[in-house]
């Protein structure tokens, strides 16, 4: 029922096409049957009214009763040569003065109402030919005599003959036309649309694994051109996303393989012979810290599913930014002594957020600094807020990040140096998790690495904002050390 109610734009191109070619044609046709018929119309009209004329001025040259006996045979004469032509005169008492020999006129057209003195062509059949007549009236010279009656008709059996014969041909010229019409709009469809069928050769190639192929732009009609853009784009677009999900997943099983795997070691080796209590509890302690690190890798996973599926939505309540920061920094202040490094933080502001997920981002951020970090090095924490929006600055010294691994920091489990993921805790989704969180606040987060200064700075809009408090400003900030 579906396959039913579908047709090729071929067949509609093709149908559009025909119908409006054959609405032409038959306007066309139209036309030029009405101008034929109106020739030979004009044409019979010009004979008759010129022997009307002749008739009239024949009567009106009549000033004697003698005169009017020759009638006839004058009206006779100015027949000579005009083969079809008759004539018909009746005086005012009903008398027929002259009658062409062998034509009967209608009485409809000898009895016609002529007061307007001219009444339009009548046309009838007589056997097989047909007649166009006309009749008037004409005064006679002579005095007293009431105007007579005259009627001229034409034989138009030989226009008609032709006339039908013309129109025979046209309209099968017209049917002709037509179909040829029809059958070029269909070779001109088919030829316009060859470049959408190179388009569906194109796509049929793309597959999961073969998404590098791209629609001709420059070789499509402009019509065409911004539809093969725009797939281009999605095509660029379905084959970062794929990528990511591919590096995502090899990444996931990398991550996962490796607890996964120290645990299955680490059980086999205690299976391989008998061990005391104290080794056992040993294992256990080793396996459960494995299985945490297991749980809170689904647990960021979950969250960032969450985050990708739109159901990361912030609970808003208003937020002493200051406070937090100062509240985190006095939690990380026993690792940052035991790194030799120091912690600051400047500024102050208030927005509407969800404070458990804020204070997440800036815990991640925090900890990211610290984890590397130069020790004898500081991290500082800038917070700003103007009639724009609020700003969170996080600041260490370590090494340079390059340019090339900025844009991809919050991707899951990127790491700009392998060999760190070794030495850390984390399992690379601390940075993706801050930017979900930053976005689901409608807001922005960036990185920037120069002469061994990292800032990672987060930019909430003015939407979830609140008029900035005045604090007073010391000039050294708050000092966790």
């Amino acid at each position: 029922m579906l396959l039913s109610n579908r047709r090729s734009l071929t067949l509609r191109l093709t149908l559009l096409f025909a119908t409006g070619s054959t609405l032409v044609l038959l306007a066309l046709g139209y036309v030029i049957e009405r101008s034929v018929d109106r020739h030979f119309t004009e044409q019979d009209l010009e004979v008759l009214n010129g022997k009307m004329e002749l008739a009239r001025h024949a009567l009106a040259r009549t000033r004697s009763p003698a005169e009017l006996k020759e009638l006839p045979q004058r009206l006779n004469d100015s027949l000579v040569g005009h083969h079809g032509v008759s004539i018909a005169v009746v005086s005012g008492d009903g008398k027929t003065l002259f009658s062409t020999p062998s034509m009967r006129f209608p009485e409809v057209l000898l009895k016609q109402d002529t007061s307007s003195d001219k009444t339009p062509p009548f046309i009838w059949n007589e056997q097989q030919d047909s007649y166009r007549g006309i009749s008037s009236l004409a005064p006679v010279g002579i005095a007293h005599e009431p105007p007579a009656h005259i009627v001229v008709a034409i034989d138009i059996s030989s226009h008609r003959m032709f006339f039908e014969s013309f129109r025979i041909t046209l309209w099968l010229f017209m049917a002709l036309a037509a179909v040829s019409t029809g059958i070029l709009g269909w070779i001109v469809t088919r030829r316009a649309l060859v470049p959408l069928h190179e388009m569906k050769r194109v796509a049929d190639q793309v597959t999961a694994n073969s998404l590098g192929y791209r629609l001709p732009v420059d070789s499509v009609p402009v019509e065409l051109a911004e539809l093969a853009h725009t797939l281009n784009e999605m095509l660029v677009r379905l084959e970062d996303s794929f990528k990511r999900l591919s590096d995502f997943s090899s990444d996931l099983a990398h991550e996962l393989r490796t607890p996964i795997s120290n645990l299955m070691t680490q059980t086999q080796v205690a299976l391989a012979r008998p061990r005391s209590e104290d080794e056992y509890r040993e294992l256990l302690y080793s396996n459960s810290e494995e299985f945490e690190r297991l749980a809170r890798m689904i647990s960021d996973m979950l969250y960032l599913a969450k985050a990708d599926n739109g159901l990361l939505v912030p609970d808003l309540e208003s937020i002493d930014l200051a406070q937090e920061v100062q509240e985190l920094l006095d939690f990380y202040e026993a690792l940052a002594e035991a790194s030799d490094i120091r912690l600051y933080s400047t500024g102050a502001a208030h927005v509407k957020g969800d404070k458990l997920m804020l204070r997440r981002a800036m815990s991640n951020l925090l900890s990211n600094a610290l984890r590397y970090s130069e020790a004898g090095s500081s991290v500082r924490v800038n917070i700003a807020q103007d009639s724009h929006g609020t700003t969170l600055a996080v600041e260490n010294h370590g090494q340079t990040i390059a340019p090339e691994h900025l844009p991809r920091l919050f991707d899951r489990f990127y790491r700009v140096d392998a060999s760190r993921h070794r030495a850390s805790e984390g399992v690379g989704l601390g940075l993706a998790i801050t930017r979900s969180i930053i976005q689901a606040h409608r807001g922005s987060i960036a990185v920037t690495s120069t002469n061994g200064l990292t800032r990672v700075t987060i930019s909430l809009p003015q939407a979830i904002g609140i008029d900035a408090l005045e604090y007073p400003n010391t000039g050294h900030g708050n000092q966790a050390a």
